[in-house]
């Protein structure tokens, strides 16, 4: 079955720059109907003003918190030495980087997000799909993160109060103080992303400086509690640079790959903002690998000081800011990590599902209340208890979740780059009965590329302890490697399966 076409295709009604961007032309109306409001309509080129430094400063904002932090610590903690680590996790950057250039092409190009972008390849309702699969991955790494805010501020409040914070009466298992700064971290970042993608902006250009330079202020302090850098590299490798190591280091690299594989996706969210295809190839090329590995060089020097000068591994940046007796020290490690905290979920875990719920019904849900939803999602799927047990929920139902978008990633890229040749249709993004209505809505063939890249990418992974043992044993060899896994398979079957539609896709 062929898609459906207007019997009488309308005027062209977008331009081309001479600098490759696209727009709507002027004059023409906006798109209109049940898929498209004012939040998913393309920015309009003059509005696509984001710079170099804005893309790096998004980076360097998303990736110094603590869970990046606690990266190449995690690495250490298996046994590998800091250079095993860093090499390691700067490897994963360059490697992710490429699908996130990619997948970012469109953004500054048609100045679409990502939920629109996907309407390409899975059909303008089927876009839902990865839509929401991305969404739910967010609101769990949300509200653990809003989770991890919250205890910044109670702990490192109460080693400034006493004990009259953190001995406060508890409810429902933690001091009431302890809820009251989850509440208050929560409604910071809602006023953050309610005043909209400027303010975003705005907030990751000094939030990114102002965290990298707390960064390099705890690796001072550690160094001179250390006597110096000498302890901070001494600690050795326990596996060697034998087989010990490589078997480690392909599950290790797939897993900081899969790091970032959620905005891998809805990068066209951020990149729609871009001034020029140079903006957010430069800044991305800068941001991303770059930061990446000099934050787990830093991770890995002080947590090294930590263990030579306490005599033990203090991974938490939390509890070892806790540790100085300075008030002002306790003040700096405070905000520093909040405005980590902060940076990096409202741009990665806010801005994504905001987009992708106002994709669901885009007449009754903005941005805003996509936002909204997202935050309350947050709160309703009980952080709390997620954080507490992360073998069982953290590492199964987020990693396993967000293991799947490997395959999205694959579609997407297979679609805009090998089909297409990088041409979209901006009206058709938004009309029903265009080239992107496919059958009723859908493209079956992207969701059967979906579901079978999907099956074989976590199929075999274990789902402890939501079921012994693993649901297909037989792809157990495949599960160390599910990104790549998934990625690959659901590109190839994607171009056999449109290869079979028998007409042109421009």
């Amino acid at each position: 079955m062929t898609d459906t076409v207007p019997t009488a295709p309308p005027p062209t009604t977008q331009v081309t720059l001479a600098d490759g961007r696209v727009e709507i032309a002027p004059g023409a109306p906006a798109p209109t109907g049940p898929y498209a409001n004012e939040d998913l309509l393309p920015v309009p080129v003059d509005k696509r003003t984001w710079t170099t430094y804005n893309f790096s400063a998004l980076w360097v904002g998303m990736a110094h918190n603590t869970a990046s932090w606690t990266l190449a610590s995690g690495l250490i903690a298996v046994g590998m030495d800091w250079k095993q680590a860093v090499l390691t996790i700067a490897l994963a950057n360059v490697i992710v980087l490429i699908p996130m250039l990619l997948t970012g092409h469109a953004g500054p190009k048609y100045g679409i997000p990502f939920p629109v972008f996907a309407r390409a390849s899975f059909g303008i309702r089927g876009a839902n799909l990865p839509a929401v699969v991305r969404a739910l991955v967010a609101c769990g790494w949300f509200g653990i993160q809003t989770w991890i805010g919250g205890e910044a501020i109670y702990f490192l409040a109460g080693k400034l109060i006493g004990s009259g914070w953190t001995d406060a009466a508890k409810v429902g298992g933690y001091a009431w103080t302890m809820w009251l700064s989850f509440a208050i971290f929560w409604a910071l970042q809602v006023v953050i992303i309610y005043r909209g993608m400027e303010t975003i902006r705005r907030f990751e250009n000094w939030a990114a400086p102002f965290v990298l330079v707390g960064a390099f202020v705890m690796l001072w302090w550690m160094s001179d509690k250390a006597g110096g850098f000498g302890p901070l590299f001494d600690q050795p490798s326990k596996l060697g640079w034998g087989a010990d190591f490589w078997k480690l280091f392909a599950p290790a690299l797939m897993g900081m790959i899969g790091f970032w594989s959620t905005l891998s996706l809805n990068i066209p969210d951020f990149t729609r903002y871009g001034r020029s295809q140079k903006a957010q190839t430069r800044g991305q090329a800068l941001g991303l690998p770059t930061t990446m590995t000099l934050f787990a060089f830093l991770s890995v020097m002080v947590t090294s000081g930590s263990q030579a000068v306490y005599g033990e591994a203090v991974w938490d940046p939390v509890q070892l800011a806790a540790k100085t007796d300075s008030t002002v020290g306790l003040l700096f490690a405070l905000v520093t990590v909040l405005v980590a905290t902060l940076s990096v979920n409202v741009a990665a875990n806010l801005v994504s599902p905001a987009f992708d719920f106002s994709n669901i019904a885009p007449r009754r849900i903005s941005f805003r209340a996509g936002a909204l939803t997202t935050c309350v999602l947050g709160v309703l799927i009980f952080p709390w208890k997620l954080y507490s047990d992360p073998q069982g929920y953290i590492f199964t139902w987020l990693g396993l979740v967000g293991g799947l978008l490997g395959t999205v990633a694959g579609i997407l890229i297979a679609d805009y780059w090998i089909l297409r040749r990088a041409r979209l249709d901006l009206a058709d993004l938004y009309r029903p009965g265009g080239r992107y209505w496919y059958e009723g809505g859908w493209n079956w063939r992207a969701v059967v590329a979906f579901a079978v890249g999907g099956v074989l990418a976590v199929g075999g992974a274990s789902f402890k302890p939501l079921i012994d043992g693993r649901p297909i044993p037989a792809l157990a060899g495949l599960a160390d490697y599910g990104w790549a896994v998934g990625l690959g398979t659901s590109m190839i079957l994607y171009l056999v399966l449109m290869a079979t539609r028998g007409r042109s896709t421009d």
